[in-house]
This record gives C-alpha cells, structure tokens and sequence, in this order.
C-alpha cells in the first residue's frame, strides 16, 4: 500500500487566521485512491521547521511526501529553498519551470489582469526549483508545482491557495498519481446503531475489528440527547474493486450480527 505524508506550510494556519482545508481534501483524495495517510502535520513558514519536517519524512521512507504551500513570489515562500536545504541540493532558474510562469504572466497581462508580463525578480523566484526537481503546470495560478523524484519517495510540493492545488492534482499531476497509486480503490459502508451509549457499543466494535484487522471501523455520535445515534463507518482500501467490495460487506453483516445479539437496533 502507498503510504503518504503531508506537510501544510504557513504561519497563517497556526494562527487560526485561515482554515487547512487543503489536508482534508488531499487526505480523502489519496485514501480514494487506495492509498495510506500516515502522518499529516502544520508548520510555520520558517525554514529550519520544513527542514525538519521533509528529512523525517525521508527517514521514514514514505512512498509519497505532499508540501503545500510556500511556493509564491514573497520572501516567506520558502518551501522550496528548504527542500533543497533537506536534500542538500542547489535551487536553479529551470528553464522549463520559467516558461510556464512567462506564459502565465503572459496570458494575464493580455487579460489585463496584471500591468505586464515582465519577469521580474519576484516572478523569477516561482521558476526556481530544486536540482534534479520537475516543473508541475498549474492551470490555475502563476506558481508551478514541483515533483522530485527521490530513491524511495516521490516529494510534491504544491501551491496553499486550494483552487490551484486541487487543479494540479486533478490535472497535471494524474498521471504520476497514476503510475504511483495504480487502479487503487476506496469504499465505505455505513450503519447507525440506536444506542444511548458508546461504552456499549464499543466492546462489539472491538471484537469484529479483531476478526476484520483490515477494515477501518469507526463510530461517531450524529446528536445527543435521549435518543442517540451512531453513525458507524466501515471502510477499506485495494486494488481490486471486487475484492474490496466483498470484504466490507462481509464486515457489515457480521457487526449487524453482533449489533442484533446485543438487541442494538441499527439503520442502513
């Protein structure tokens, strides 16, 4: 299974100032496509704190390492410098990642979006990437993503603003995704228990997880009061949409079963 780890770069998100929904969405993307979200963490936009963050990841040996944000044109976009310092490698002018950001300014500057297309230094700064890395379109923006292909993990770092990080994942970057993840599939199955206390349902949980170590089984209050009810989720991860399919329906019957026993009522 494709293990995952992502990094959300900005001091923004730690001062509560702006929502990381960017996590949220990529850790349901990657789950959907079969693979494993293993560690999800928030850092300031300071350069020692990424360092730390990527090397760990590296140590680790994840299969993919998500960076989002820090790629912009101000001095506090500095997520690829500090991937270059992880891997001790030199930021360049990549001649390929220049020519998307000219022909972004370019096609914004005939919009009459910007004064004018002229590469200035702080536009210059987007097209600087790592030794070795691989300039990533972004439909949306003037920032590219960036893909470096390491020994045992992929590194993509990706733009904060969401609609620019969905458009590159969604858009240029399927095809690496692709090749990484494979036909990967993610399924849920759901079933509310009419139970006015968790501490019952959780022995029963607990026994058919023990027989299904595979499946994600968990429970989660839909409102409280007299009548409580539990949304329980059961969900899996593979390759084979069949095989995945059969397994979780397997699971449900047997937690309808157990939930019967214990005279749980329970709703599809």
């Amino acid at each position: 299974m494709v293990t995952v780890e992502i990094i959300a770069i900005g001091n923004e998100l730690l001062l509560g100032d702006t929502l990381d929904t960017n996590t949220q969405w990529l850790c349901r993307t990657f789950t959907g496509l079969g693979g494993r979200v293993e560690r999800a963490v928030l850092v300031r936009d300071e350069r020692p704190a990424i360092v730390r963050e990527i090397r760990g990841a590296l140590e680790r040996q994840v299969h993919l390492l998500i960076t989002s944000g820090g790629l912009g044109p101000t001095d506090d976009d500095l997520t690829l410098d500090a991937i270059a310092q992880a891997l001790d490698r030199p930021l360049i002018l990549d001649e390929r990642a220049l020519a998307l950001v000219r022909a972004t300014y370019e096609r914004l500057a005939a919009a009459g979006y910007v004064a004018d297309a002229r590469l200035t230094e702080s536009r210059l700064k987007m097209a600087r990437i790592p030794q070795g890395a691989e300039p990533v379109e972004n439909p949306v923006g003037a920032a590219p993503g960036v893909l470096l292909r390491l020994e045992r993990t992929m590194l993509v770092s990706l733009p904060g603003v969401p609609a620019e990080l969905k458009a590159i994942v969604t858009g240029p970057l399927c095809p690496v995704l692709q090749e990484l993840f494979g036909a990967g599939v993610f399924r849920e199955r759901e079933l509310i228990a009419l139970c006015r206390d968790e501490t019952v349902l959780a022995p029963i949980l607990r026994e058919v997880s023990r027989r299904h170590p595979d499946i994600y089984i968990k429970s989660r209050a839909r409102e409280f009061g007299a009548d409580v009810r539990f949304r329980i989720t059961l969900s899996l991860s593979g390759r084979d949409p069949a095989l995945v399919e059969a397994r979780l329906e397997e699971a449900a019957r047997d937690l309808r079963d157990a939930l019967a026993r214990a005279r749980i009522e329970t709703e599809a």
